[in-house]
């Protein structure tokens, strides 16, 4: 049996590819992908090789700040921008002073909230247009932006159901000793390479975040590669993190630079920033995701 839940032969055999997306996404389909940080990690010996012993606070100042409260700050002003759009024109031009509000209105945009953005970043939403229904792959899909990286933009399929578990796929890749044989394998795209995303319950500041192997994606959000699995074994043998924090995908999607970018202008892509919530570990694997951030997006279409 294959190691994958799909092969990229399966696809590329059956599948018509849109024209701007048929000749890349076939010529790299079969390539083991180098577009994830390679961190050195050692073997798991003990959780001290996933922590930074000389770890303290001022270290995250060193590092960019990849936080959510800048994107609900962002919210906000689109939540704002829309309703304080301007009306059309009164019938008389008599302006009358004692009716004027002169204070913005409060803007609260919620828990759950998502709305387009003009350029792909890390961590937005890609969201299929009607232009890619008939493309099996991804047709309808939500793909999460993990990286906008000078190799190009690369994201895994959030709304696939899982059909196998690691263990019935008999993939060595994303398991260590067992440890993650029960857990279920998702298809994260046509392009080679073994992902997992984490997404520990209140870990602001925990081991996941301290321990450097992982690459945060957003606030409580990370994801990890088959150089970091060992790590994330040790720490659940350790009760760092439990088994149901994570997220495995088989393959993911790649473009390059100017792939993705030309293919959202043809109108394949919606680009959406949402919240954390919107994309947590509960909502992997949910076929009625696409559906949801668009009511979340509003009633307007995204083509």
């Amino acid at each position: 049996m294959e190691a994958c839940l799909f092969t990229a032969n399966s696809f590329t055999k059956t599948i018509e590819f849109p024209p701007s997306i048929r000749p890349k996404i076939l010529t790299h389909s079969k390539r083991i992908s180098s577009r994830f940080p390679n961190k050195k990690v050692p073997t798991p010996s003990s959780i001290t090789c996933c922590l930074r012993d000389s770890y303290s606070p001022s270290d995250d100042d060193k590092k960019p700040l990849i936080d959510s409260d800048w994107r609900s700050f962002r919210a906000k002003l689109v939540a704002g921008e829309q309703v304080c759009r301007p009306q059309a024109e009164p019938s008389s031009s008599t302006v009358n002073l004692d009716t004027v509000v002169d204070h913005q209105p409060s803007i609260s945009v919620g828990d759950k909230w998502a709305h387009t953005i003009h350029e792909p970043e890390k961590g937005c939403l890609l969201i299929a247009t009607e232009k890619l229904d008939g493309v099996h792959i991804f047709e309808r899909t939500v793909i999460l932006l993990l990286s906008t990286g000078p190799l190009g933009p690369s994201g895994i399929i959030l709304n696939r159901p899982s059909l196998m578990s690691i263990k019935e796929t008999r993939s060595t890749t994303l398991d260590i000793a067992g440890t993650f044989s029960d857990r279920p394998l998702f298809f994260g795209g046509p392009m080679e390479e073994g992902l997992f995303l984490v997404g520990p319950k209140g870990d602001d500041d925990g081991p996941v975040r301290k321990s450097g192997v992982f690459e945060e994606i957003m606030k409580g959000l990370y994801y990890g590669t088959r150089e970091s699995v060992g790590c994330a074994a040790e720490m659940v043998k350790r009760n760092v993190i439990g088994l149901g924090d994570f997220r495995f995908f088989d393959g993911y999607c790649g473009w390059d630079r100017e792939q993705l970018r030309d293919e959202i202008r043809a109108g394949y892509w919606t680009v959406a920033a949402c919240s954390p919530s919107v994309i947590g570990l509960a909502s992997v694997g949910s076929v009625g995701l696409w559906e949801e951030v668009l009511g979340l997006m509003g009633p307007r279409k995204v083509w």
